[in-house]
């Protein structure tokens, strides 16, 4: 107390103000004013189980705040309902077809650069907070990666909030951190005695309101949703405690549940709500199409870099600045049911604009018959898969502005002829750029595998799904396209 009393107050004051101003709360941490960016990424929700989308029975309380302080966007899409293939569109910047990773459980192709060097080369510390499901390790070499945390009464692990908050107090430079939560996807919480009136129904599931397992999963599926409520209400209390507004939050959910599998918008179609005070205009919203593969290309966008020629994505940051300009002309969707539990040959390929969607189903009951080799092992399993689907058209055409949820099918719609032709052969040009390997219009059904004796063989059981043993074990790797980085 004696020195300070011989300090004038002027300079303790001033001294104290430093003092509050270089504590760990890091809120102007920035080199060269580079925004800190934030990726939160839910698992396995529908984009109509949202407040700001329209679901007013379901919580997401944080979700729908962010939307108040941000850009809802009303037209965002991955191109693959499955967790592998819809997450690597991110990292990447490259559909699921181009980056390897079209298949679940699959690995991206060991040659391509992700976020993770892309963004270090500008800088940036990038950082993985909760589930990953993407590989190899030398394509995603996060400088810190936190695995989820076991959760007492919850049925699923937490993502590391604690690590989280001690991270955003001690960054030293720009980072770009990915929050990947495990939530909602099942297993889901138990709810007693749930009621159907407590939920919102839409076409796709309102002949499910009196089937009571449905309704109990449901009830089950948006507690869940709650939880994960909870988590991004954490998350957005230690941003706006500890880091500036200098800050990028994007939140986003992976695909839809109950299209899961599936190339229709309630699998395709997500949630994507951005943040950016002083640069997104608070309750705005953008019509305009956007793809996961347009992350990566905003990201170094908006870090100060380009992206690269291999990548299919487009920098969005223009949208987040108020434009109103087009990003995307189509979007596109891809569908390989080999590698999940049910595992049955039924590719489908998927392209929108705005308005109209065209969907080619290549192993329809229509053209099954064209699809067969010869080989009577390998036709068992063709047909199988075209069974297995038999009530999907070998061509789906929806006019989405009159039809949201795709119930009435216009393929065959004289007065949609050329609509149709126009997506069909702009389908095929991106498939042909893409290297698909669905490389016919009709008569071409290859099977894939992956190297070595990992994943889901045609050829064998999976807990879903049985083969005769007369059948099992009778495909050989000529029969095959064996996925090398599988």
């Amino acid at each position: 107390m004696k020195i300070f009393s011989k300090i004038p107050i002027f300079v303790f004051l001033a001294i104290l103000f430093l003092s509050c101003n270089t504590s760990s709360s890091q809120k102007n941490n920035n080199d060269d004013q580079k925004p800190n960016i934030i990726f939160y990424l839910a698992d396995d929700q529908d984009v109509y189980d949202y407040g700001c989308y329209g679901n007013e029975k379901v919580n997401t309380s944080s979700v729908d705040r962010l939307a108040k302080e941000g850009m809802l966007f009303t037209n965002a899409f991955t191109a693959q309902a499955i967790c592998a293939p819809s997450r690597s569109q991110i990292f990447t910047g490259q559909y699921p077809l181009k980056n390897g990773c079209f298949a679940n459980h699959t690995a991206t192709k060991p040659d391509i650069k992700s976020v993770t060097e892309h963004m270090k080369n500008l800088g940036y510390e990038v950082v993985l907070a909760g589930k990953s499901h993407v590989k190899p390790n030398s394509v995603y070499q996060w400088d810190k990666e936190w695995e989820p945390v076991p959760k007492e009464n919850a049925p699923r692990e937490y993502i590391p909030l604690d690590s989280i908050e001690n991270y955003f107090k001690t960054a030293k430079k720009p980072f770009c951190m990915f929050i990947t939560s495990k939530y909602p996807h099942g297993k889901y919480f138990d709810v007693n005695n749930p009621n159907a009136e407590d939920l919102k129904f839409y076409p796709f599931n309102a002949h499910k309101k009196n089937d009571k397992a449905y309704i109990k999963s449901r009830a089950g599926y948006y507690r869940s949703i709650e939880e994960d409520n909870t988590q991004l209400e954490s998350v957005l209390s230690f941003v706006d405690t500890h880091l500036d507004k200098n800050t990028l939050f994007i939140y986003s959910a992976d695909h839809g549940v109950s299209g899961k599998f599936t190339v229709k918008d309630i699998g395709l179609r997500v949630p994507f709500v951005a943040r950016w005070p002083e640069v997104i205009k608070a309750g705005s919203t953008s019509n305009q199409l956007i793809h996961y593969t347009d992350v990566l290309p905003t990201f170094l966008d908006v870090a100060g870099g380009e992206s690269t020629e291999d990548m299919d994505g487009k920098s969005m940051l223009p949208l987040l600045k108020g434009k109103d300009d087009e990003i995307n002309t189509y979007v596109y969707g891809v569908r390989t049911n080999q590698n999940i539990l049910n595992s049955e040959i039924f590719p489908s390929r998927m392209i929108r604009d705005k308005r109209y969607k065209y969907i080619r189903n290549f192993n329809s009951l229509e053209v099954v018959e064209q699809n067969l080799t010869g080989k009577p092992n390998v036709d068992y399993f063709i047909k199988r898969g075209a069974n297995a689907f038999k009530n999907e058209l070998f061509e789906e055409l929806y006019d989405l502005e009159n039809d949201p949820f795709e119930q009435q099918n216009l393929a065959n719609n004289s007065e949609l002829k050329a609509v149709k032709e126009r997506l069909v052969k702009d389908l095929f040009t991106w498939m042909n750029e893409q290297g698909d390997i669905l490389n016919k219009e009709i008569g071409n059904m290859p099977i894939i595998t992956p190297k070595g004796k990992r994943g889901f063989k045609l050829d064998q059981d999976t807990p879903r799904r049985k083969i005769p043993d007369s059948i099992k074990n009778t495909l050989t790797k000529d029969d095959y396209i064996v996925i090398e980085h599988w």
